[in-house]
């Protein structure tokens, strides 16, 4: 019989897995366009992907069609691109190869894996007793932390950098997207 965090890790892994392939479909569609993004654009995108999902929770309707569950999965994609952009900055035009844009995508993914891995043993399996409106709040919080940091040009006294924050993000959206297919 498999434990809970054995399941949290099956479970982590098919959020990703539909992350991924989504990524790939747009990758096809778009090439590695978001190379592009300077950091303040990259953490506006993730802003307006949280603030969507906080409208929705509180309006309780979609006008556009789209519900809650396709921002995170945009979040999850999009915090991935910034911790690739934070190892490899920005540029003026696409310089990555769709392989080499998902063999970055890979590696960030299981560097996500492996720290909820870790947080999950700590805390217990806690995100499944928390609601998905939490984990949208704590995104947002740590989408603000990330406009400080950029503000403060990354010199921070005591603070986790953005990677952290990107991280965070990350595995917030993957929880909410467990807990919403659950639903």
């Amino acid at each position: 019989m498999a434990t809970e965090s054995q399941n949290t890790e099956k479970q982590f892994r098919n959020a990703m897995a539909e992350c991924r392939a989504l990524f790939e479909k747009k990758l096809h569609d778009y090439g590695a366009s978001w190379r592009i993004l300077r950091p303040s654009s990259l953490t506006d995108q993730l802003f307006i992907k949280a603030k969507r999902i906080r409208s929705l929770e509180i309006k309780k309707e979609s006008l556009v069609g789209e519900g809650i569950r396709p921002e995170f999965i945009a979040l999850i994609n999009y915090g991935i691109v910034g911790l690739i952009q934070l190892e490899k900055g920005y540029v003026d035009e696409v310089d990555l190869s769709p392989e080499g844009a998902m063999a970055l995508y890979d590696k960030h993914a299981n560097e996500a894996l492996e720290l909820m891995l870790k947080k999950n043993h700590d805390y217990d399996e806690a995100w499944r007793s928390m609601r998905v409106s939490s984990y949208t709040d704590f995104i947002l919080t740590k989408i603000q932390r990330i406009k400080e940091i950029e503000d403060l040009q990354g010199e921070t006294l005591v603070s986790e950098g953005i990677d952290s924050n990107y991280m965070d993000i990350i595995n917030y959206a993957v929880f909410g997207v467990i807990k919403l297919t659950e639903e």
